[in-house]
């Protein structure tokens, strides 16, 4: 009777070895990225909020509830879609709103800015407002991008 010896080695230690190499070089790579500061470039997050409330087919209320980063905080642009043609708050008074000028929000807390279009149909249909905080380390993030 004749023997015939089997293999017994399957594909396992080859694919033990690929695993081991893709885990050295995952790892060398996280390693780099912070060695090298690559993962210094995130900008944190600010925390600060504003609402809105749409009073009027004309008039948009837009208020700054402040928040944890409220002391950085220097002001905010308003845009809305369709656009304000003028604006009143606490330091400005109907100043015409264009992409240049475009409406601002004050830095103290419960401070409002009173937006208004007069154009045909006003604010009459679904408004966006988009509000985008500038703080003093001269960064900027969107605070507030919603519908009303």
């Amino acid at each position: 009777m004749a023997f015939t010896k089997k293999n017994e080695e399957a594909v396992s230690p080859v694919i033990g070895v690929i695993l081991m190499v893709a885990i050295t070089v995952i790892l060398a790579a996280v390693i780099a990225a912070f060695v090298f500061g690559m993962a210094g470039n995130i900008q944190k997050t600010k925390v600060v909020a504003a609402t809105v409330s749409k009073i009027s087919s004309t008039q948009i209320n837009v208020v700054y509830q402040g928040g944890q980063d409220a002391s950085s905080f220097s002001y905010a642009n308003i845009v809305t879609t369709p656009v304000a043609t003028t604006f009143t708050n606490a330091t400005v008074t109907n100043q015409t709103v264009t992409v240049a000028n475009p409406a601002v929000l004050g830095n103290s807390v419960g401070s409002i800015t009173q937006l208004y279009n007069t154009a045909s149909g006003g604010y009459s249909g679904r408004t966006e407002v988009v509000v985008t905080g500038i703080f003093s380390d001269g960064t900027n993030q969107v605070i507030l991008d919603t519908t009303v």
